[in-house]
């Protein structure tokens, strides 16, 4: 497999969840909490999978950063097969779709996309939450190619695995990638940073912070004894590690 990190940029995150990009003049005095925004692209022998789609930040030429970092790759938007959605915050779906002349179009034309029914149903019974982005969310669920998800686990081919875990979201879902011996692991927002397996701790942010907590307790056992290579969505620093 090659595992792609497509980091959009570092961020500062208000209690409103305005994202304010975090400068060398800015980082010690903006308030909110400090994250990259950082999906990843997972190459198989099969598929382009991109795991969570950012905030479709812009570079000073009004390009996507995400585009841009693909391109650098030789690798461009038609290309993804796959766009698993771990939940429905703004900072994980913003990226899926532009908004055009024509209004919002798939940034990925031609990838499936994946979203857990049950979060969904979360997110429209919290209008005015500002963590989700209710225009674009509404535009994204119009979309021909979307593969609704039910189940709590499964499997999407025989490489890409998930479960519904809860933690940050009620039901928030990770996923396994399995090729030729190599198992990469996306926690999303229950494992985000290195930190948080370094610090056991059940955090506010989160809708269930406790379970997320046991859940990085039970998935860094697995990660050191499967030698699993974990991606971090929201690292300021780190983007891929092993345990």
């Amino acid at each position: 497999m090659k595992i792609i990190p497509l980091k959009e940029s570092n961020f500062s995150a208000s209690k409103t969840k305005d994202f304010t990009l975090l400068t060398d003049e800015n980082f010690n005095t903006v308030t909110g909490i400090k994250m990259s925004v950082q999906p990843f692209l997972i190459i198989t022998e099969n598929d382009y999978i991109l795991l969570d789609a950012g905030i479709g930040w812009k570079n000073e030429d009004g390009n996507s950063v995400v585009s841009t970092l693909l391109e650098r790759e030789s690798i461009y938007p038609e290309q993804v097969t796959k766009l698993l959605l771990s939940h429905l915050h703004k900072d994980h779906i913003e990226g899926a779709v532009r908004l055009t002349d024509y209004g919002y179009e798939p940034t990925f034309p031609n990838a499936e996309i994946y979203i857990q029914k049950r979060e969904l149903d979360f997110a429209m019974e919290n209008k005015g939450n500002p963590s989700f982005d209710f225009e674009v969310l509404e535009n994204l669920i119009q979309l021909p190619n979307i593969i609704w998800m039910n189940d709590d686990n499964g499997k999407i081919t025989d490489e890409i695995f998930y479960e519904v875990v809860g933690g940050h979201t009620p039901f928030m879902q990770v996923f396994w990638i399995k090729e030729n011996g190599e198992t990469v692991f996306y926690g999303a927002d229950d494992l985000p940073q290195a930190s948080y397996l370094k610090y056991h701790l059940a955090y506010k942010s989160d809708f269930d912070g406790r379970k997320a907590m046991e859940l990085r307790l039970e998935w860094e056992k697995k990660a050191i004894e499967n030698h699993w290579k974990i991606l971090l969505y929201h690292d300021l620093e780190k983007a891929v590690i092993e345990i």
